[in-house]
């Protein structure tokens, strides 16, 4: 059984999150933007289908990134190299959620619309952010997620042509690494996101590395769209 939210955004530790399902941890509450910061605070997320009440999680093994450790491929690096592309940050922020939506459609997405909107949201209040991949003024992937202090919070990617998530994930954690995040948080263990250089490590030391990270930083701002722009050697 786990725990009805009431009217304040008061989580309960991420530590009596159900084991089966992995990280359901609690129902109700709200989208907005104090629900959300104090949920990405504590290790926890938003996970939910259309019909459903909100439902928060907080899986334990966490999968992360160290943005300083991402894992770069040979036939990546020369695609980053040689490619012709362009690498925009929060350019159209509302174009990439969207895109994550459609592009689940045949197999079912979270990213209803009230998700869509409480991020948009988010994005304006700078704390949301989007990294895309456009190539002759189309946009062919990209990905979207939190920053709260120096913790991103990756959400969704999705890809239009082969390897355009990947350019954007990449830059992301360039971008990352030389502003001082030190975490990239992944939410779910793939096989995708673990050739880019994800592991796994205890919810409690993502809980513990937060309890720091979060609490310094930049402050919410809009991120510039060629801060991204990096060359690869």
């Amino acid at each position: 059984m786990i725990p009805w939210l009431g009217d304040q955004p008061d989580f309960p530790s991420a530590s009596r999150a159900l084991r089966n399902p992995n990280g359901l941890l609690a129902a109700g509450g709200a989208l907005t933007p104090d629900w959300l910061l104090a949920a990405y605070r504590r290790g926890i997320f938003p996970w939910f289908n259309d019909g459903e009440p909100i439902l928060w999680w907080s899986p334990d093994p966490r999968m992360v990134v160290f943005p300083d450790q991402i894992r770069i491929t040979r036939s990546l690096r020369k695609t980053l190299r040689n490619a012709r592309y362009e690498v925009r940050l929060d350019s159209d922020f509302p174009a990439v959620i969207r895109a994550c939506a459609e592009t689940r459609e045949t197999t079912g997405t979270w990213i209803t619309q009230s998700i869509q909107d409480a991020y948009i949201r988010m994005h304006e209040l700078g704390y949301a952010h989007s990294v895309e991949t456009w190539v002759d003024g189309e946009l062919i992937g990209g990905l979207y997620g939190m920053a709260v202090g120096r913790a991103f919070y990756g959400e969704s990617m999705f890809s239009l042509r082969t390897d355009a998530s990947k350019i954007a994930f990449v830059h992301l954690a360039r971008f990352l690494e030389q502003r001082d995040f030190r975490v990239l948080d992944c939410q779910m263990t793939t096989r995708h996101l673990a050739s880019l250089g994800g592991r796994e490590i205890p919810r409690e030391d993502f809980v513990k590395l937060l309890d720091t990270l979060t609490c310094d930083g930049p402050p919410p701002a809009r991120w510039p769209i060629d801060g991204a722009q990096a060359p690869w050697t």
